[in-house]
């Protein structure tokens, strides 16, 4: 293995575990998707073409094993999703009511489509332009940007329906 490919493998392994993170859903699901996604580009190191982006080409990956990962479930009807919410009860309440925010978001952000929830994760918690995202998932450019105006849509709709996110007494109050 070439130096040069260890360090970017390993430069990538925080975006990808994010990325992994928003399409799987939970912790313990995006950490397998991760490590099967490295073996994966370590089996296949000889398929990077130098010269061409190589955290498209992991995010790629690990959007192919998790697509392949949702289509064996479908086929034998497993729903091995356990919820990973963990509270810290010495946590100040203002750093509470953020996880519970952040959570509300994510059980929202799981509800929408794949596509959708694939195009939002790209874009806006990993960063990349519209392009990027567009060539990561291999559909064209004003597909990325329909699937992400749906997707905001969607999440506003739900956490809406949901009573909004969570606030305090206090800035309830201030809000009134």
């Amino acid at each position: 293995m070439s130096e040069a490919f260890s360090d970017q493998l390993v430069a990538s392994l925080p975006r990808l575990r994010r990325f992994a993170r928003g399409l799987a859903g939970n912790a313990s699901q995006a950490d397998d998707l991760v490590q099967a996604a490295c073996e994966r580009a370590l089996a296949r190191q000889h398929q990077f073409q130098e010269g061409t982006r190589f955290d498209s080409w992991m995010f790629r990956i690990v959007q192919t094993i998790w697509i392949d990962q949702i289509r064996s479930q479908a086929v034998r009807k497993e729903d091995g999703e356990i919820e990973d919410e963990r509270y810290g009860s010495d946590e100040p309440v203002r750093r509470a009511e953020a996880r519970l925010a952040l959570e509300e978001v994510r059980r929202a952000a799981a509800r929408l489509p794949a596509e959708q929830r694939e195009a939002l994760m790209l874009v806006t918690v990993d960063g990349f332009s519209y392009k990027e995202a567009a060539e990561i998932a291999q559909v064209p450019v004003g597909t990325i940007m329909s699937r992400l105006a749906r997707a905001r849509v969607a999440l506003v709709a739900q956490l809406d329906a949901g009573g909004g996110l969570r606030r305090s007494g206090d800035d309830a109050a201030a809000q009134r």
